[in-house]
């Protein structure tokens, strides 16, 4: 019988021969980035509200089949595998899709199922703003009796609330929704007549549209101040705000047609454009329809419309992997896929400069066509896939972009820099503190650290280090985890925290690092591995999985082997369970630990059970042979 280290030895040249043969011919490699049938749903009806139905027939039948392979036994739709009762949000996105394909009708019976559960539980009521946005946008829902302050595009900084407060992801689709909203804008969609039928009491109030209990919970006086400041700015501040948010868009579109290589935020765009007078035929408008049609894949068989292509993400992570388990960096498969990223360092002085302005560009973003986006986590992926020595130039000019980015508090965020702006955060819509701020986080600091230290050659006594790990100590849960923003959630961020406080030179015996080591252990499964619920970045409060995942197993193992020998035994447990492919099930594989919008938009990436594992593995053996020289 063979041993675990013969077992992970195997996995590990497999993966390595598998994901060889996967790159693409210009030195990529190509995964699907699956999030929520959203997409889906938000494109049928944009398709069939512009008459497009005959022409894209065969397109819009995929997308409606790819929701309905997502619907449950019981008729309902859920964002994440283990949230019971079904997602109201997510269930109306589902219906209103599949109805509007013209594919299926309400009198199927999985359309009546789905109707059954959203009449139950309030109609359309309690469903997200932007799909409330949607629905009103496609004549299936009223435009609530508000109108949006442009004013705010066209305000300068100095203004308590100015529009580059938002972060960026809020702001690339506040723009457009904010415009045809005010423009009261309609399309028909000519398959369905009504939705009159899930909720006979659709109403106007603005307050529908907002979250009730954020006036019980916060203190809501000083936004509405700002916000009354803004309604009463002059009607020529208010259309010089319409022009602003209509530059705003078209500077910002990608090659492709685009608007920031988000699927979601062109659909938004398209019905904004509309709105101010731009013809359904103009190169805009197709060049954008264009584009999110060239983003339609097949996840696991199944057609989706990805909302970006996670390609530099990827590409870069699977370099790093593949070079940390010893593929020499004069590999072709190393050479080729380093050409593709260098290709992809952005030149373009963009939003991220105005709160970081005399800094010259050279971060990364995550699509392969994103120009305009550059955030930390991909820069620093990349940096530690290119060698140094590739083009010097061109890693220096990453790092320095990369350290100017490190906010006042001393963390590191996403997109921008400095955009935690309280007024902001404490807005009362659904996920404002996740969306609407880019504040630092425990993953970002992290991998960030990971980088300096590994790859940069930083060491805790850099003051860019001090600060950061500083945050890290004091952002540290009272269990000893940390709170992860983009992946699921806690093991995710303790994961991250702990490998770059290591790489910095954090010592073993350092009470935070000693609490963190405590809490993976705690939290490990009888059969070795470790999984975490999505519902922990909807509860703010770790929630495990009753059984774990290959990801997030990987995650802690990739940690704890920083720090305890590779004999351990939950080191031994974990690894063994990583190896034992008889142990997973579909849901252990497939379980989406990426996250969008907590409640709303987690990712399925299709390429992290081979990463992770593969580190995970690399770190074991590497550790193995340590120990062994050591020995001898």
């Amino acid at each position: 019988m063979s041993t675990l280290q013969e077992k992970v030895r195997r996995y590990q040249q497999n993966t390595i021969s598998e994901l060889k043969d996967r790159q693409n011919g210009d030195g990529s490699w190509t995964f699907c980035f699956e999030g929520p049938i959203m997409t889906n749903s938000f494109f049928i009806l944009l398709l069939t509200s512009l008459d497009e139905g005959e022409n894209e027939k065969e397109l819009i039948s995929a997308l409606a089949a790819g929701i309905r392979e997502n619907q449950q036994p019981d008729g309902t739709f859920n964002n994440f595998p283990d949230e019971t009762g079904g997602n109201i949000t997510a269930t109306v996105q589902g219906y209103v899709g599949m109805l509007a394909s013209g594919c299926y009708h309400r009198t199927d019976p999985h359309m009546k199922k789905a109707e059954q559960f959203i009449t139950s539980h309030c109609g359309l009521r309690n469903i997200h703003f932007m799909t409330k946005w949607m629905l009103a946008a496609n004549s299936l829902y009223p435009w609530p009796a508000l109108y949006v302050p442009l004013s705010l595009l066209a305000i300068p900084p100095t203004f308590p609330v100015h529009f580059y407060q938002f972060s960026t992801y809020a702001r690339i689709h506040f723009a457009p929704m904010a415009v045809t909203l005010n423009q009261r804008y309609t399309l028909k969609n000519r398959n369905i007549q009504s939705l009159r039928h899930l909720d006979p009491h659709m109403t106007k109030n603005p307050l529908t549209w907002l979250r009730s209990d954020a006036f019980e919970e916060r203190d809501l006086s000083s936004v509405l101040t700002h916000w009354k400041r803004l309604f009463r700015a002059p009607f020529a501040l208010q259309e010089l705000g319409l022009h602003t948010a209509k530059t705003y868009m078209l500077d910002r579109i990608e090659e492709d047609g685009t608007l920031y290589s988000y699927a979601s935020a062109t659909i938004f765009m398209v019905y904004s454009l509309l709105s101010l007078g731009v013809s359904r035929h103009s190169p805009v408008i197709r060049r954008a329809i264009n584009g999110i049609k060239a983003l339609v894949t097949e996840c696991g068989g199944i057609p989706y419309l990805e909302n970006s292509t996670s390609t530099v993400w990827d590409t870069a992570l699977i370099t790093y992997a593949l070079q940390q388990n010893g593929v020499a960096e004069t590999d072709g498969t190393i050479t080729k896929a380093v050409s593709f990223l260098q290709k992809r360092q952005h030149t373009k002085i963009a939003d991220w400069s105005v709160n970081n302005p005399n800094v010259s560009p050279g971060g990364w973003g995550f699509s392969n066509i994103n120009t305009n986006n550059p955030d930390c986590d991909d820069t620093a992926a990349v940096l530690k896939a290119i060698p140094r020595s590739f083009s010097p130039f061109s890693w220096e000019r990453g790092v320095a972009w990369l350290l100017s980015m490190q906010n006042n508090d001393g963390g590191f965020s996403a997109f921008e820099k400095n955009v935690n702006h309280p007024l902001i955060r404490h807005l009362p819509l659904e996920s404002a503190e996740d969306a609407a701020v880019d504040p630092s986080t425990a993953d970002l600091t992290g991998r960030v650290l990971h980088f300096l230290g590994e790859k940069a050659g930083f060491s805790v006594k850099h003051h860019h280090i001090q600060r950061a790990v500083n945050w890290l100590y004091e952002n540290q849960e009272h269990n000893g985890s940390w709170y992860g923003r983009w992946g699921v959630c806690y093991i995710y961020g303790t994961w991250a925290a702990l490998t770059g406080m290591h790489a910095c030179g954090v010592v073993r015996t350092h009470p935070s690092i000693q609490k963190a080591i405590r809490w993976l252990k705690t939290i490990q499964n009888d059969d070795g591995s470790w999984g975490e619920s999505c519902k922990s970045a909807e509860v703010k409060t770790y929630v495990p999985l009753k059984k774990g995942t290959i990801i997030q197993t990987a995650w802690a193992l990739d940690a704890l082997l920083l720090y305890e020998k590779p004999s351990h035994p939950a080191i031994v447990k974990g690894m063994n369970y990583l190896m034992d492919s008889s142990s997973h099930d579909g849901r252990s594989l497939t379980y989406p630990v990426g996250i969008g919008l907590p409640k709303q938009f987690y990712i399925r990436y299709h390429s992290y059970p081979y990463v992770f594992p593969l580190l995970a593995v690399g770190k074991y053996l590497n550790s193995i042979e340590k120990e062994t020289a050591y020995e001898t």
